[in-house]
């Protein structure tokens, strides 16, 4: 049996062991990414995600000659982002910078406008502005594309999960800001909640998740033009049938317009894709 990670999933799913709620410690986190990277599965699996403040930590659990890919999540002031990142181990390489420029309700451009200039300041590394779906988030995607067309390597991030309810887009919320980002060319990622592939309700917290494979057939409609209603159904959808045609049809394909996401658990994803014959692959008992 083929083994082969579709090109349609390739680096799908950043490992962010060491955040919630899998809250894994470092060195658990840097010995299952090693497995990961080892595994039949490693396309599907993007850079170790870790705290800006832990950096110092990880050069401590390499190996000589080692080397990994690393997401930055900015824990600390922007001002304070610059040097952390520029002081890195040279067997560490950074591939990602994420940030939250705003908290929900606050305006993201002041934020936005100091994230902006880090992509200049590190070489061959893409920077995501974490934006609330609040408030101000048309005027900061407008923002990110200007600084794209301008040549910059920042794109955007939502959060489609968490603690509360409210961090929780609805269907139609999360839709329109998948057209809002086509409209602009502008490519997203997104984090948290997104461990499943199709929508389901967690019996745990009774709160409704979105699916990744609905989030990969919806940015495929709206790349096709779908309007916001159409888009909505296709993230709405439980039914599994639909949404793996549509990521079959497309599986030697690019993504379109959404890079991925964060996930505490690379197996909950794959097992998915799996079970949903998606991905053929096997796992040791």
């Amino acid at each position: 049996m083929s083994t082969q990670v579709p090109r349609l999933f390739a680096g799908l799913v950043d490992d962010a062991a060491v955040f919630p709620p899998g809250s894994a410690t470092l060195p658990d986190a840097v010995a299952a990414h090693r497995r990961h990277r080892r595994a039949w599965y490693a396309p599907l699996v993007g850079p170790l995600l870790l705290p800006a403040s832990a950096l110092s930590e990880l050069s401590a659990l390499l190996d000589d000659g080692e080397r990994i890919e690393v997401g930055v999540i900015g824990d600390v002031p922007v001002p304070e982002l610059y040097p952390l990142c520029g002081r890195t181990d040279p067997r560490i390489r950074i591939r990602q910078v994420e940030m939250a420029v705003a908290k929900r309700g606050e305006d993201p451009l002041p934020g936005l406008a100091a994230l902006a200039g880090l992509p200049a300041r590190l070489d061959d590394a893409d920077v995501y502005a974490e934006i609330p779906l609040t408030w101000g988030l048309l005027g900061a995607l407008d923002r990110l594309a200007e600084e794209r067309a301008a040549g910059r390597r920042i794109a955007a991030k939502f959060r489609t999960g968490g603690l509360a309810a409210e961090l929780f887009p609805t269907p139609v919320e999360l839709a329109a800001v998948i057209g809002a980002c086509r409209d602009r060319e502008l490519p997203f990622k997104l984090t948290a909640g997104l461990h499943h592939a199709i929508r389901h309700i967690d019996p745990e917290t009774g709160f409704t998740h979105h699916g990744f494979v609905n989030v990969l057939a919806a940015a495929a409609v709206a790349c096709s033009g779908a309007e916001v209603t159409g888009v909505a159904e296709v993230l709405a959808s439980t039914d599994p049938v639909p949404l793996v045609e549509a990521a079959r049809s497309r599986r030697d394909e690019r993504r379109p317009l959404w890079i991925g996401f964060g996930s505490c658990s690379v197996m909950e994803p794959l097992i998915d894709l799996v079970r949903l014959g998606l991905v053929n692959g096997g796992f040791e008992p």
